[in-house]
């Protein structure tokens, strides 16, 4: 309700005077909009403008049907460039988690498997005891479409893991790996892990950031240390190598 607030204080005339909404006025704050917000935050404003204008109409508050005023936004897969972190800014990240506290265990070694395996959040949180292989040294992921894959655990995140376990993680019957700080000890979900990690970086003295970030910082380190598109895409599990493609654009030595 606050968003379609937003919506109509950002389109509809100040006055309230709904007869001066024109499809000129229209056009215009999307265009304005589009200059503030990401393509995929503008599309969605545009598809709650297009609901706001069809119910006006529909009501008879406004005479003429301004939906064919809204302009369409361009918007095409693959065309951004990854945003990583540099590897002194992971390591600050890091040692920021608290590794003597339940909470810095667990941000550690969640931080670990995004930074190092490229796992997405909802996968870190997913995660069971049973997943991890320490004989093998390999762990399971569950991603998209109930696809299972396997992974190998590299020696620091394994040992982080296992830090957890030992140290910080409470003791319950539930399987799942990771778990909330404070009783009652549920599993943790994917906003909790996205709140730690900006927590982390705020004790590390560095702008907040999404943990997608991390992901794309695990697919560019092994881009730049000589693995190929196709080594990439195994590790992030992505069904289309076109999708992997998109990290060219942060080898610049290639490019060049």
């Amino acid at each position: 309700a606050r968003f379609y607030l937003q919506v109509a204080q950002a389109v509809l005339p100040g006055d309230g005077d709904l007869t001066r909404l024109t499809a000129h006025t229209v056009t215009r704050r999307i265009l304005d909009l589009s200059h503030r917000y990401s393509v995929a935050f503008t599309k969605y404003w545009v598809s709650a403008v297009r609901a706001l204008l069809r119910y006006l109409f529909a009501h008879g508050k406004i005479a003429t049907d301004l939906i064919g005023a809204i302009p369409a936004v361009a918007g095409w897969r693959l065309t951004g460039i990854p945003r990583d972190l540099d590897p002194a800014v992971v390591a600050q990240i890091v040692r920021a988690c608290d590794g003597r506290t339940h909470e810095g265990c667990r941000t550690r070694a969640a931080v670990l498997l995004m930074v190092r395996l490229g796992l997405r959040v909802g996968e870190v949180a997913a995660l069971r005891l049973d997943d991890v292989d320490w004989r093998a040294g390999e762990i399971v992921i569950r991603g998209k479409g109930r696809r299972t894959d396997r992974l190998p655990l590299p020696v620091d995140v394994g040992a982080a893991v296992a830090a957890y376990v030992r140290r910080g993680r409470p003791r319950t019957e539930t399987r799942v790996l990771f778990l909330r700080v404070h009783a009652p000890h549920r599993p943790t979900g994917s906003n909790a892990l996205k709140s730690a990690v900006r927590a982390a970086c705020r004790r590390a003295g560095v702008p907040e950031i999404g943990t997608h970030r991390l992901r794309h910082t695990a697919a560019s380190q092994m881009l730049r240390r000589g693995s190929s598109l196709s080594e990439i895409a195994q590790v992030l599990r992505h069904r289309r190598l076109d999708t992997t493609a998109i990290y060219a654009k942060v080898d610049r030595v290639a490019l060049r």
